[in-house]
Parts: structure tokens; sequence; C-alpha cells
């Protein structure tokens, strides 16, 4: 069950502040939904373990997180896959670009691809599709939160 999440957050920082926040570990670990680890394997690649909750299946996925066409500071493609045991398995990816609107200010794109099999897709399409699109949302809002906060800590500091 393939399915297809677009949007855009304007974030209050310079491009290559969101862009070093987009390759940071750390940052992505605290707001990628449910996750309980991700380590930096290599300088494009990490291990990440995943707890989610999608209607009545909660399942903890063990995957890779890989970022390939690369274009510092404008774009990437972030992908990953992780097996959840009985509940299944996801797959997916994000085409993420960023655009300067103005000195300080970042416009992020992505176009997400999320794919899932198992129980999962016994689901049914609209709670998957309405739960991926929940946390697509939910990792951009709270990376603009992130950046744009430690932005405004490293200007008062």
């Amino acid at each position: 069950m393939a399915m297809i999440i677009e949007g855009e957050e304007r974030i209050e920082a310079p491009v290559e502040t969101v862009w070093r926040a987009l390759n940071d570990p750390d940052v992505l670990k605290d707001c990628i939904p449910g996750c309980e680890e991700l380590e930096k394997s290599s300088d494009t690649e990490f291990a990440a373990t995943v707890s989610l909750k999608i209607g009545p299946i909660k399942a903890r996925f063990n995957g890779a997180v890989e970022l390939t066409n690369l274009n510092p500071p404008h774009s990437y493609t972030i992908s990953g896959e992780g097996k959840g045991g009985v509940a299944g398995f996801a797959k997916g990816g994000a085409d993420v670009s960023l655009k300067e609107d103005g000195l300080d200010a970042t416009i992020l794109t992505y176009q997400a691809k999320a794919d899932v099999g198992g129980k999962m897709a016994q689901l049914g399409s609209r709670l998957i599709q309405s739960t991926s699109k929940k946390l697509a949302g939910q990792f951009f809002s709270n990376f603009n939160a992130r950046v744009s906060g430690s932005e405004e800590e490293a200007q008062s500091a």
C-alpha cells in the first residue's frame, strides 16, 4: 500500500542552519515521532529504532535510514526501511528541498512516499494514509520548532 504525502514549512532560520539540522542525528532523533535510537553509521547512513502505534497495532521497527541525492545546502532525499516483526514493514522516503525566504527564514518543502505491508496494510488505506500524514506533519512541525527555537537561543546567548 503506497501513498504520497506533501507539505511545506516556513522555518525562522537561515538555509545553512536548517541544512545542518537536517543532517544532525540528534536533531532528527528528537523530531522523528516514536524514535528511540538513531545512530550514525556513516556520513549518509543511520541505524534507527522507532516505536509506533497505528490504529490497534503497536510495533517497534528496526531499520536503516539513508541520505542520497545530496545537494548541500539545498536538497536531499532521505529514505528508510524498517521491519516491525508480525506487524509488518514500512519503507519510504522524502525529497526535501530548502529555499531562502529572506535572510533569516527558509521554506522547506517535502514530498514523501511511504509503503507498508503485513498486518499494518490490513488496517485499511484511510487509517494508514491519515496516520502517515500525521506523522510526517509531526516530524516537520517538531523539526521547525527545534530549529527555530535553537536559533533564537543561540542569538540570545
